[in-house]
C-alpha cells in the first residue's frame, strides 16, 4: 500500500497522517488540470505517480531530483537528476511541473523557480505545497518556512502569474499535527509513547475532523502548509 496516498488514522501514524492526507487532497485537487509532459521536481520516490498518471491528460511523467540526494528507496529512481542550479532540459519543454515539499530545501529558490519557468511551455502551469507546521527534516538542508506573501513574490519574481495559494490546514487541524508529532518523535519512554498515541488518537481525529481550513490569511491565522499553482504566461521577453 501507498503510504502516501493510502495512509490511514491510527495510533502509529498520527505523526504524518495529517500532512500526507492534506497533500494528497491537493493533488487530487489539481490533477484533473494537468496535461502534456509533466515534470516533477524533487521527484524522491515519486509516490504520486500512478495517480497522477491515471488521472490527468499527462503524456509523460518525468521525475527529477539532485545528484546525490538522500536515497528514498533503491526501486524507485528518478528519470533524470540535476546539480540544482540547471536543469537538464531546453527551453519550453513541460506542460506542467510539480514541486511538493521541496521549495523549503533549496538554498536559493528564486534560482528554482526561474529554471522552473525556464522549462515550462507558454501557458505551463506549476503546482507546489510547502511546509509551514513541521520539524526540521531531512538537516541540514532544511531552509525555509513560507508565508503566502513570501511565495506569491517569488513566484512573480520568477515571471509567473495567475498565482494562487491555499492553506491545508486550519487551527484545529495544527494542534493535531503538533500532537501527533509530540507523542511520535519528541523523546519520551517507548511505553509512555505506546499509551499516548493509544490514548491521543481520538483527539486528533476529533480536531482534525473540526477543522476549517482558512481562505484569508490575516493575523491570528494558523496553518499546517501550503499548496499553490501559477501560471506562465507567454515569455520573459
Amino acid at each position: 500500500m501507498n503510504s502516501f496516498t493510502n495512509i490511514e488514522l491510527s495510533s502509529a501514524t498520527l505523526d504524518r497522517y495529517y500532512i500526507r492526507s492534506s497533500i494528497f487532497s491537493s493533488i487530487r485537487r489539481e490533477t484533473p488540470k494537468l496535461f502534456g509532459r509533466f515534470l516533477d521536481v524533487g521527484c524522491g520516490k515519486m509516490p504520486y505517480r500512478d495517480y497522477i498518471r491515471k488521472n490527468s491528460s499527462i503524456t509523460e511523467y518525468v521525475g527529477l531530483d539532485i545528484d546525490g540526494a538522500i536515497e528514498y528507496s533503491k526501486e524507485v529512481q528518478p528519470d533524470c537528476t540535476w546539480d540544482g542550479t540547471t536543469m537538464p532540459f531546453g527551453e519550453d519543454e513541460f506542460d506542467c511541473v510539480m514541486a511538493t515539499e521541496v521549495l523549503e530545501h533549496c538554498p536559493d529558490p528564486s534560482a528554482v523557480l526561474s529554471e522552473i519557468f525556464r522549462v515550462l511551455k507558454p501557458d505551463g502551469r506549476i503546482f507546489f505545497t510547502v511546509p509551514f507546521l513541521w520539524p526540521l527534516h531531512e538537516t541540514p538542508y532544511d531552509m525555509y518556512r513560507y508565508t503566502p506573501w513570501s511565495l506569491n513574490n517569488l513566484l512573480m519574481g520568477a515571471g509567473f502569474s495567475q498565482i494562487s495559494v491555499r492553506a491545508l490546514g486550519g487551527w484545529n487541524a495544527s494542534m493535531a499535527q503538533m500532537l501527533g508529532l509530540w507523542i511520535r518523535r519528541s523523546g519520551m519512554s517507548d511505553r509512555k509513547r505506546e499509551w499516548l498515541s493509544v490514548l491521543m488518537k481520538p483527539v486528533v481525529a476529533y480536531l482534525i475532523s473540526r477543522d476549517t481550513v482558512p481562505t484569508e490569511f490575516s493575523d491570528n491565522t494558523m496553518v499546517t502548509g501550503f499548496s499553490g499553482s501559477a501560471i506562465k504566461l507567454g515569455s520573459r521577453e
